[in-house]
């Protein structure tokens, strides 16, 4: 048994964050239904590296986070698709939505509207900066909270920053605060048998996930400065040039930096950082990291992360994400698995599923991604209507169905 088997979520997200957060749930074993308009599919849907799923409507980045999930396309801006969907959300114990605030209190689908029918129901709402402060109404995408955050500010070094970084991170990051957050409302509840309303912002999960940085900035009353790829006080903290490469060393504690010396054929300096302080460390950076560039210059890359992983040094080469993909090690871990219902010639195809495995019940992917509109009908039949409804209800382009 997988830990949310049993549980319905009724899925109103759309873009990156809102769906990442439902697929977590999804990939547990929730029964999760997402709902687009039958006019506008989610817009992930048409975000593809491959025409042929693009044809399909199933793009890649539509993909990445849309396994094990059931699809029905029910306009909720209409009256009658907003009384379905308020008789579907009776039967739920979840609901997520990442609209900008208001949107479905318009169609009485707001947790106000909700709870008395469904008192143990938990609700969250994801938005770029929240339900309150003078921000709560402002549209927002992963880089706009990357600029308005300090991320931004505190990437590259002090020549280029600001950079946005590459890979949405907030967004993925704020779906796995929300799906945490759901997963502890889900524990809360079955102690107190009551619901709840969840707050999400991308902006206080960019804080998160900023920490240190958040602490620090207090600390000094200003911004710290952008690293780059290299420590600001530990020369062996800090990525470097080799023969061939580029070799990213974490010798941060001073029994590391002992040990990267040794493997440098240094045991002067190897004895000597034993006994340094952490400000004493700092003071020796530049002259450290001018030798260290010097010495990295004699072998590969690949060499060096072999030679000082061999010795407890923390070291990778650089990779890209194709090289990284083709490794063994991610070969031999579960985070990517495939699951059937791809065309030719993607059936191969895995998906990212979870940063974590289980002994027994972990997360696993059934399925990919459908076509808008596949379980319209299934649905709406398991809530009572028959064939001529639904079919009336196609024609009056209030739901549509993959057929359809």
């Amino acid at each position: 048994m997988q830990p949310f088997e049993g549980i319905r979520v009724l899925d109103f997200t759309h873009v990156l964050a809102g769906p990442f957060c439902t697929y977590q749930l999804a990939v547990l074993g929730a029964e999760v239904i997402k709902v687009e308009s039958p006019h506008e599919p989610d817009m992930m849907r048409a975000e593809s590296a491959s025409e042929v799923l693009l044809r399909q409507q199933r793009g890649s980045q539509y993909l990445s986070q849309s396994a094990n999930k059931a699809s029905v396309a029910i306009d909720f801006r209409s009256p009658e698709g907003a009384k379905i969907l308020r008789k579907l959300a009776g039967s739920c114990d979840v609901i997520v939505e990442n609209f900008r605030s208001g949107v479905l209190a318009r169609a009485g689908l707001d947790y106000d509207s909700l709870r008395e029918a469904n008192p143990t129901l938990i609700y969250c709402s994801m938005t770029g900066f929240g339900q309150t402060g003078p921000k709560a109404g402002h549209p927002a995408y992963d880089n706009v909270i990357q600029a308005f955050s300090g991320l931004m500010a505190a990437t590259g070094d002090t020549q280029t920053a600001p950079v946005r970084v590459g890979p949405p991170v907030l967004d993925y990051g704020t779906g796995a605060q929300a799906a945490f957050a759901i997963a502890s409302a889900l524990f809360q509840r079955s102690r107190t048998s009551t619901g709840q309303y969840i707050d999400v912002a991308m902006l206080d999960a960019a804080l998160m996930l900023m920490s240190s940085n958040v602490v620090d900035t207090q600390l000094k009353q200003s911004a710290p400065q952008p690293p780059g790829n290299s420590s600001l006080s530990n020369a062996g903290y800090a990525c470097f040039e080799a023969k061939q490469g580029l070799i990213m060393i974490g010798a941060f504690t001073a029994k590391q930096l002992a040990d990267l010396w040794m493997v440098l054929d240094q045991p002067e300096l190897s004895g000597t950082a034993l006994t340094l302080s952490r400000s004493q460390i700092e003071k020796r950076l530049t002259q450290d990291r001018q030798l260290l560039s010097t010495l990295l210059l004699a072998e590969t890359a690949q060499e060096w992360e072999n030679r000082l992983n061999d010795a407890g040094v923390p070291a990778a080469r650089v990779r890209t994400l194709d090289e990284t993909l083709a490794h063994p090690q991610v070969g031999s871990r579960a985070v990517l698995q495939e699951a059937p219902g791809l065309p030719v010639p993607h059936e191969q195809l895995k998906v990212p599923v979870a940063a974590f495995s289980y002994e027994y019940g972990g997360p696993e992917i059934q399925h990919h991604g459908v076509a808008r509109g596949t379980h319209t009908r299934e649905v709406l039949q398991q809530l009572g209507m028959d064939v001529t409804e639904i079919a009336a209800l196609e024609k009056a382009r209030v739901v549509a169905s993959a057929e359809h």
